[in-house]
């Protein structure tokens, strides 16, 4: 089935441990010439099937689909959905009143690398990471379809920023499906405008949801400052009962999707400001201004070459902002870059602290939810990590 690629002696072992990619340096032989996205099978140095999966050049050479030798066809594509489904229904996130907004697919941890899938209220947004989801896009979008019915309003397909830069293909952003103006969604009550069509990711930090809901455990009449605040997801939980909250983003668009948030759920509420200004310039004079800060960069790193320097900047940050808060104060503070381990960030943040002398305990550890599960076998797929601080 497809083309065969050989790997090196002793490289098969990750693949022996279910790790779902095959670097190209683990390559010994590719015997054909694979185009991108191309159905492949994997074999070890004495010819042995290891699995199969969707072929890319570059430095993750294959997304393993199935380590069973099988042809991923509609019907394999449909099962792994629907499990996919299945799992968000036994977590609650299926028809539930209080959150209509979550990660139906998630890569990786539901054995679908390269494929991202959220829900926004009837609106499917979709993301290929890979050529070889890419190619079979109008057909996840009709799995899709058919599995969760009247459920669905409109299948959104935004995979032109996230193929990879080497594929030839001229992605465009587009629906695949139905139409629909940006939605409002609800998330444990609160409200967000969602346009999938502008902004980060597909619309909303959905993976923040357990996070924030904690945070509106900490707010009451307090001073909160929102850095990186995007479309004001923090801010608005923190509007619950804070004294005033004031978001900062370097995106004007951002900003004015954050006070449109507030809005939707406060009115005109004069406890809340936003500012349009860099966040490190922002916090240069701060000092003694909140009693809680939340720092949730986007991602310093996104590949391995450029930590050292993305660890750096997690420190300068936490630096700031551990040396001006109100003493008492609490900081929520964040990494969502992959390369970045749980214990690298959490170095970084010492190191912070320990430069600006002052006494902090770690209240709390925090990841993604669980509808962005990580596959065990994978462990760069737990990619956000999180620390309540408490700072005397």
């Amino acid at each position: 089935m497809g083309t065969k690629i050989v790997l090196k002696s002793g490289k098969e072992q990750s693949i022996r441990r279910y790790h779902p990619w095959v670097f190209s340096g683990a390559i010994k032989k590719i015997y054909g010439e694979p185009l991108e996205g191309d159905i492949v099978t994997v074999f070890d140095n004495n010819n042995e099937f290891l699995a199969v999966g969707h072929y890319q050049p570059g430095s993750i050479a294959v997304r393993i689909l199935s380590f069973e030798d099988i042809e991923p066809d509609s019907e394999f594509f449909r099962e792994r959905i629907n499990s996919a489904i299945d799992f968000r229904r036994s977590m609650g996130l299926i028809d539930n009143d209080s959150v209509n907004v979550f990660r139906l697919v998630h890569g990786e941890g539901d054995n679908l690398p390269g494929l991202i899938v959220d829900f926004y209220n009837g609106v499917i947004v979709m993301q290929s990471h890979s050529v070889g989801m890419y190619k079979i896009r109008k057909e996840i979008a009709r799995i899709l379809s058919e599995l969760l019915g009247e459920r669905i309003i409109a299948v959104y397909d935004k995979s032109e920023s996230t193929i990879p830069f080497k594929a030839e293909i001229a992605a465009k952003n587009e629906f695949l499906s139905g139409e629909s103006e940006p939605v409002v969604v609800t998330e444990n009550g609160f409200k967000f405008r969602i346009d999938w069509t502008t902004g980060q990711k597909t619309g909303f930090f959905i993976d923040q949801r357990e996070n924030r809901k904690m945070l509106s455990d900490y707010t009451k009449g307090k001073s909160v400052l929102n850095m990186f605040g995007y479309t004001g997801g923090f801010s608005v939980y923190a509007m619950k009962d804070a004294g005033l909250v004031h978001s900062v983003d370097s995106s004007a668009s951002a900003t004015a999707l954050a006070d449109e948030n507030v809005r939707l759920n406060f009115g005109d509420d004069s406890r809340h400001t936003s500012f349009q200004v860099d966040a490190f310039e922002f916090l240069n004079d701060i000092k003694d201004k909140y009693d809680l800060i939340i720092l949730d960069p986007p991602a310093f790193a996104k590949h391995n070459n450029v930590l050292t320097n993305a660890l750096q900047g997690y420190k300068r940050l936490n630096m700031k902002a551990i040396e001006q808060i109100r003493p008492g104060g609490i900081i929520f503070t964040f990494s969502c870059s992959q390369v970045v381990t749980r214990e690298n960030f959490r170095k970084s943040v010492f190191a912070a602290a320990a430069n600006t002398g002052r006494n902090v305990r770690i209240l709390h550890q925090m990841s993604q939810p669980p509808d962005h599960p990580v596959n065990i076998y994978h462990p760069e797929s737990e990619y956000l990590k999180g620390l309540v601080l408490y700072v005397e």
